[in-house]
């Protein structure tokens, strides 16, 4: 298994720990220069200053976190070294539990994954796809409309 395993397993493990703690400052810049789609690929944010705003306005805080806890598990890296490139395949589960909402699973889906190479070879975003499977109760986590 290459290096480069490892650092995408590490910013898949990164993007985790920075929603948690919402720093969406932070967590934006993992996609400054990638996309966020749907399944299907329909792209609803592009880069880090959109993908910022996206996740203030949407994800609900509480004394500065979410009080969530993501879980990414199960990814199969495809790396192409020549090029540059990875994919990756992978299961997420969302957890939060605040004063009046005990702790329980919100959300579970899939997410797929692309990345590049950069030219100080560190590996980066280029989009996430998510899927979502199963919802439950998001009235704590997301602000709708």
């Amino acid at each position: 298994m290459s290096d480069a395993h490892e650092e995408i397993r590490n910013l898949l493990g990164r993007y985790c720990a920075l929603m948690d703690a919402g720093d969406f400052a932070e967590l934006a810049a993992l996609f400054a220069d990638a996309t966020l789609a749907d399944e299907q690929g329909n792209v609803f944010a592009t880069g880090a200053d959109e993908v910022l705003a996206m996740w203030q306005r949407q994800t609900i805080l509480y004394d500065s976190s979410p009080r969530t806890r993501h879980v990414t598990a199960n990814p199969v890296i495809e790396v192409d070294d020549a090029n540059g490139v990875a994919a990756c395949a992978s299961s997420y589960v969302v957890f939060q539990g605040v004063d009046d909402f005990p702790l329980q699973a919100i959300i579970t889906g899939r997410y797929a994954d692309t990345f590049a190479r950069a030219s100080d070879g560190a590996w980066h975003f280029t989009q996430r796809r998510y899927a979502v499977d199963h919802v439950g109760d998001l009235s704590h986590h997301l602000r709708v409309g």
